[in-house]
């Protein structure tokens, strides 16, 4: 029989970020929030930044926390990708973390691609083109005095693993991520670096997820009041990663949507496609658990939504509730509005005097939609603009990758949203099973089982667990609406 395994999952989001404590013993997986802090950039001086350091003492207190209600076996850190801090020779961090919503990058992308060409860069990487990619975040940094002091540089979940174990290293379903990772080889793209004129030595040796980053360091332990005996695990350290080992998925034939502040739209396949065709439709192909590739597109998600929510309650909304806003959105005549939502107008933050609302409205006035006014009708407009998106990226990665999905599993935060999850069956044509909610941390907690001792063999394994120890919503497509129409309103 196998051994109980009782760990800490870190997983941190854009907006919030949550400790859980992790138990696999008795035919079962099993989650507890134990500490959960609210997470956002911050503006200094014009610019974006993450508090890392307040993240890093928050990611103490909630393993602390785990640690304090019973015996520790090990501790892992997943989070979003591409953003990353830069050390010194001493180890030291140089500087702030830049966000990736931070406006440097404005117009790099636009550079790099006339230097490299677009169809050179994504058959080497298979990276999706967004303008924060970890690679034009490094070119927009050329010339600054932090690059040319860096010794290493440091995904943000692999520089919490170093403070944690004095461990330098790059997980590589996080440095898959980067755009600066060949996808072909496993190895980073160094001959792209030293054309762009980027120092290849700052990249880190790369690790697989399921290998151990060390013990604690003494001080660490110490402080966290457990054995620096305890184990730090490279799990799927991006958190889409994690998230879709945690898809309760019985068969290979599935479509996964990882529903957060960002949408993650894709199948999981064994080879990367790395077509004409899939970079023109902008795909990515990212390393997953097990030598998988995780065939994707990114998606805004639902930040358009929480950026809706957070100015109508500075401005003291009534409506600014989700639960009854979803209601009265419900209520609303479907597809009378949709807009692109991937457009790059609604990525930064909304601010006073551009609020994200008024920018759903601009949209819809500019591609000649109806524009809406209440808050019901603006998230109606976000919600119908998302489900539209799903349909056309679930069924352009079957188109590529060469398969027919089945189902649509939708896990993270917006597998809550029934209204999102009913649409997004309708819109598909395919049945959405919902749930859970905790994906990424439950595949965090899988990956660290399986490394000390739990007897999960492989994906397989790991999934059914998790359909054993959760239950799961489905919602069946209806008939009625035409979703290829309001498919075509929108910008190929």
């Amino acid at each position: 029989m196998s051994p109980v395994v009782r760990v800490a999952a870190v997983d941190l989001g854009a907006t919030s970020g949550r400790v859980m404590s992790g138990r696999i013993g008795g035919g079962r997986v099993e989650i507890d929030e134990m500490h959960r802090f609210p997470n956002g950039a911050v503006r200094v001086r014009g610019s974006l930044f993450w508090d890392v350091l307040g993240i890093h003492r928050e990611v103490l207190t909630g393993i602390r926390e785990v640690a304090g209600t019973g015996p520790l076996h090990g501790i892992g850190i997943d989070s979003w990708a591409i953003d990353h801090g830069l050390l010194d020779h001493d180890g030291q961090l140089l500087g702030q973390v830049f966000s990736h919503r931070d406006t440097r990058v404005e117009g790099v992308a636009e550079k790099v691609l006339a230097q490299i060409g677009a169809a050179t860069l994504y058959g080497t990487t298979g990276i999706q083109q967004l303008p924060f990619n970890t690679l034009y975040q490094l070119v927009a940094a050329r010339g600054t005095a932090a690059l040319a002091a860096a010794e290493t540089m440091l995904l943000l979940p692999d520089l919490l693993g170093y403070w944690l174990t004095g461990a330098i290293g790059a997980e590589r379903t996080n440095a898959s991520t980067t755009q600066l990772y060949d996808v072909r080889q496993g190895t980073w793209a160094v001959d792209l670096c030293r054309e762009l004129g980027l120092p290849e030595g700052v990249l880190p040796p790369l690790r697989d997820p399921g290998s151990l980053l060390g013990p604690l360091l003494p001080d660490v332990a110490q402080d966290l009041g457990v054995s620096a005996d305890v184990p730090v695990v490279a799990v799927g350290s991006h958190d889409t990663a994690s998230a879709v080992v945690g898809v309760p998925a019985e068969a290979r034939d599935f479509a996964y949507i990882s529903s957060g502040t960002w949408s993650l739209v894709g199948l999981e396949l064994d080879r990367p496609v790395l077509t004409e065709e899939a970079r023109l439709a902008d795909f990515t192909n990212e390393v997953g658990i097990d030598k998988t590739i995780r065939f994707l597109k990114n998606v805004m998600g639902l930040w358009v939504l929480s950026e809706s929510l957070r100015a109508w309650s500075e401005r003291r909304y009534q409506a600014a509730e989700l639960d009854p806003l979803l209601a009265a959105a419900a209520e609303l005549e479907p597809l009378r509005t949709v807009v692109d939502i991937n457009d790059p107008r609604l990525l930064s933050p909304g601010t006073s005097a551009d609020p994200m609302p008024e920018r759903i409205a601009a949209l819809a006035a500019e591609s000649g939609e109806a524009i809406p006014h209440s808050p019901a009708a603006i998230t109606r407009c976000i919600l119908d603009s998302l489900a539209v998106a799903y349909r056309r990226h679930v069924r352009t990665a079957a188109a590529l990758a060469g398969t027919s999905p089945e189902v649509v599993h939708v896990v993270g935060g917006g597998s809550q949203n029934e209204l999102l999850c009913q649409l997004t069956a309708d819109a598909c044509g395919l049945p959405v099973l919902a749930g859970p909610v905790e994906a990424a941390a439950l595949g965090n907690v899988l990956v660290q089982g399986r490394v000390l001792g739990a007897d999960l063999p492989d994906l397989p394994a790991m999934r059914d667990l998790v359909r054993r120890s959760y239950d799961v919503r489905r919602f069946e497509p209806r008939d009625g609406l035409d979703w290829a129409a309001a498919e075509a309103r929108l910008p190929s």
